[in-house]
């Protein structure tokens, strides 16, 4: 967000590398990693950018987009546990893709988890919004309320 005072890692999707091009040409044009990213531009994330604004010590954190694009396609895929999610981001191209190739450990995505409860959760009333009828967001949305509701997201 323009005019914040704390600084971010550095995150790309699209960094271009030797083989292949891009990171998400490791991925089919129709797979839902693509889709939780287009769905992630189209969310306020303000609330979460706005908790770090003035905050000015220690390490940069990890770009929030990247950390709710990983939450929301972990929990599409049944993947609820941050040590879990940790070990995706080593073992499957879709967790690597949507992490831009960094790797959060699991106590720095438990962290995210804790420190953004209320507005993450606030992400999925957006979901249900008229631009998102029709389309996969409510089959995430409507996986992501399942697991809510058996109390899977907790970990």
């Amino acid at each position: 967000m323009p005019g914040m005072s704390k600084k971010f890692r550095p995150w790309n999707v699209q960094q271009d590398y030797l083989l292949p091009p891009s990171l998400l040409d490791w991925l089919s044009e129709h797979h839902l990693a693509r889709f939780v990213l287009e769905v992630v531009e189209e969310l306020d994330l303000g609330p979460i950018y706005e908790s770090y604004e003035g905050e000015l010590r220690g390490y940069p954190p990890y770009e929030p987009k990247m950390m709710v694009a990983l939450l929301l396609y972990a929990y599409c895929t049944g993947v609820t546990s941050s040590r879990k999610i940790e070990r995706k981001m080593q073992e499957d191209v879709a967790f690597r893709v949507l992490a831009a190739n960094q790797s959060p450990d699991h106590s720095r995505i438990s962290e995210f988890r804790r420190r953004h409860g209320a507005p993450f959760e606030s992400l999925f009333v957006q979901m249900s919004l008229p631009r998102f009828r029709g389309s996969p967001a409510l089959y995430v949305k409507g996986r992501l309320r399942r697991r809510a509701a058996r109390g899977d997201a907790a970990s």
